[in-house]
């Protein structure tokens, strides 16, 4: 088989301080590469390195037997090297053809005088919509597109321009499970091709299904490459986390009604907009309660409507006995409501602070007065609570000072969750905490949920992963259209349940009471 790229002895160190150390890694024609890791492994390091983005400290890089001690970006994308990031990198104002083509734009002569060449354009565009399975107009806008649909647009722009190494980061973290397989068919068929595809994911059954070869990267090293046929589920996580997962959070499910106090109480709640209608439900001082359901079905939209991110038109909310008038984020964290948000970056963390700030705001807001005006910050304290999280939470950084944007994704989380315990919450809300993360964070982030309910805190999470649901929570909230579908005890669960509750809605939980009454 072909070898496309080599990256041999590669070391990167910032401010003196190894991300690397001595990593060679090998990319064969045709093949699909895993890339596993804990988040801070250094996975997106490598692959800055390899797109032009970084430059090693030492080592070399070999492309279609061309030999750099480092590459500029235009030097690896002429070389064929395509990487889709996470965030994806597309310009929503404009369509899918100039996304395709943005900065390397088609144009022909007329009367001796360079024009764009659309028609050219749009004939390349529609052949490679139809190559990646989009069945869309190469003029839509790039912003009425799907997650998924965006994807394939990055897959597109990729093989525009003969791409033969696609290096895909967390390509499935927010797509349900039909997307989930359109892309692997997309995949599969680039592999067919003879394109390299190095996939980044945390999700180790898909790369079970998927990869062809594993790579695991730990502490900065490598750890070794195995064929997919020499690994197993168990053997992947011991090499990446280097040592067996404590499964502390899946021995304590407990059914809190009747013998705890009622924390959150939500009654009737409708939202403005209608995206959830006539919600009640009760979560108790100790208990995880779980939210599952479709993608769309009105999870987030509830939790946002707590919280005071989005307007309700009816519906009385009580912590803990007391009826709260939450209108906006501000009235929720200073009566005790904390939420951890899905979109970590857009919404969760302030791109420009440092660990230690965006640490210490949700304990400085909750200080605050007069909507926020007024209030002291005390540098100190804020040092001080910062350095006890990082330390608790394991957060791999620099130091406190360091920007929180130049965390990994699994990292950042943690600052976050470290902004809440500090804050002193009541009820924390997750909003699909794992999203993106390694499995040994993960397993902390479990921990530090079942915790937190054992200290009395009640805790709701949202998540889109079934299993990650039943080993988390107490009860399962189930969400279908916008409405509660049913409310059962995790011990009475199954994952064939849910999906039929979330699928089925109201009707399922009418046609399971008829099924259990009939003899």
């Amino acid at each position: 088989m072909e070898c496309l790229v080599s990256m041999d002895h590669i070391t990167k160190e910032f401010s003196g301080v190894p991300a690397l150390r001595d990593i060679s890694f090998e990319i064969q024609a045709g093949e699909i590469h895993a890339l596993l890791g804990e988040n801070g492994a250094g996975k997106s390091t490598l692959m800055k390195i390899l797109s032009g983005a970084y430059t090693p400290t030492s080592g070399s890089i070999a492309i279609n037997g061309d030999t750099y001690n480092h590459l500029t970006t235009k030097q690896s994308a002429d070389a064929g090297i395509s990487i889709i990031y996470q965030e994806l990198s597309l310009v929503p104002q404009l369509s899918i053809l100039e996304n395709i083509f943005v900065g390397r734009l088609l144009t022909t002569k007329v009367f001796g005088v360079s024009v764009l060449d659309y028609p050219a354009m749009r004939a390349r565009s529609r052949e490679l919509l139809e190559m990646v399975g989009l069945n869309r107009s190469p003029n839509t806008v790039v912003r009425a597109l799907s997650i998924s649909e965006k994807q394939l647009v990055e897959i597109a722009k990729s093989l525009a321009f003969g791409a033969r190494v696609i290096v895909m980061d967390e390509p499935t973290s927010s797509l349900v499970e039909e997307e989930v397989d359109r892309l692997f068919t997309i995949v599969g068929r680039l592999r067919d091709n003879g394109t390299a595809v190095v996939f980044i994911s945390h999700k180790l059954n898909e790369v079970m299904a998927l990869a062809d070869r594993v790579t695991i990267l730990k502490d900065g090293a490598a750890v070794g490459t195995l064929p997919i046929g020499e690994c197993t589920i168990d053997l992947l996580v011991q090499l990446m986390v280097g040592r067996e997962l404590k499964s502390k959070y899946l021995s304590n499910h407990a059914d809190m009604r009747g013998s705890a106090e009622p924390v959150l109480e939500v009654s009737n709640l409708t939202r403005s907009d209608g995206k959830v209608r006539d919600i009640s439900f009760t979560l108790y001082a100790g208990e995880i309660l779980g939210v599952s359901g479709l993608v769309g079905a009105g999870r987030t939209e509830l939790m946002a409507a707590i919280y005071g991110a989005a307007p309700k038109r009816s519906g009385v909310i009580t912590l803990k006995g007391r009826t709260l008038k939450i209108r906006r984020p501000y009235d929720a964290i200073k009566v005790g409501i904390a939420m951890v948000t899905e979109d970590r970056k857009g919404t969760g963390f302030f791109h420009n602070f440092s660990v230690s700030q965006n640490i210490a705001i949700g304990q400085d807001v909750k200080s605050s007065f007069w909507g926020g005006l007024g209030g002291l910050i005390n540098p100190r304290n804020q040092q001080h609570r910062a350095q006890e999280q990082v330390l608790d939470l394991s957060i791999k950084c620099r130091d406190i000072h360091q920007r929180i944007i130049e965390l990994s994704g699994g990292n950042q989380q943690k600052v976050l969750l470290g902004r809440q315990l500090t804050a002193g919450c009541e009820v924390i809300i997750f909003d699909e905490p794992t999203k993106g993360i390694d499995v040994g964070t993960k397993s902390a982030i479990y921990t530090l949920m079942r915790d937190l309910a054992d200290a009395g805190v009640g805790v709701l999470v949202v998540s889109s992963e079934l299993p990650e649901i039943m080993a988390i929570s107490d009860r399962i909230m189930v969400f279908s259209e916008g409405r509660i579908a049913t409310v059962m005890p995790v011990v009475e669960a199954t994952e064939e349940k849910l999906v039929r509750a979330a699928a089925l809605g109201s009707a399922w939980d009418k046609g399971t009471q008829q099924s259990e009454e009939q003899p």
